[in-house]
């Protein structure tokens, strides 16, 4: 539910946001909890749900993400790096670096915040 009274602002219950498939991902869905729709004029607040066994292949993206996680484990690679994360990690994933996600333990949840500007994904590997 948005509540507009607040100068702009919106209000709603993350779990009313409707999940989207994420194409080249395995068990992979992504919400939009806040971005244009809703005003932000900067940036966008992203949740993705990867199931067991999900994940995201190689690639690299046209824009920075910030991500912090919030249930389950997964092992990323972040350049030539891999690393195990889980619940109350943080990372910083910079613009056109390659990256990945293999879910070790589903549900993966994490909150990703990126710019509003034009993105595209380039796959570097087949999608999952």
């Amino acid at each position: 539910m948005s509540d507009e009274s607040g100068g702009g602002a919106a209000v709603k219950r993350a779990d009313e946001v409707a999940r989207q498939s994420i194409a080249v991902g395995r068990s992979a869905e992504v919400q939009v909890l806040v971005g244009p729709a809703d005003g932000a004029p900067n940036f966008a607040l992203r949740r993705f749900i990867m199931g067991e066994g999900g994940g995201m292949p190689l690639h690299t993206n046209l824009v920075e993400h910030e991500q912090y996680v919030l249930a389950g484990r997964a092992r990323m690679r972040i350049g030539d790096a891999v690393h195990e994360v889980a619940a109350g990690n943080t990372l910083y994933i910079p613009a056109g670096l390659p990256h990945s996600y293999e879910v070790l333990e589903g549900p993966f949840e994490f909150l990703c915040v990126v710019p509003n500007s034009p993105d595209r994904i380039d796959l570097l590997e087949p999608s999952c």
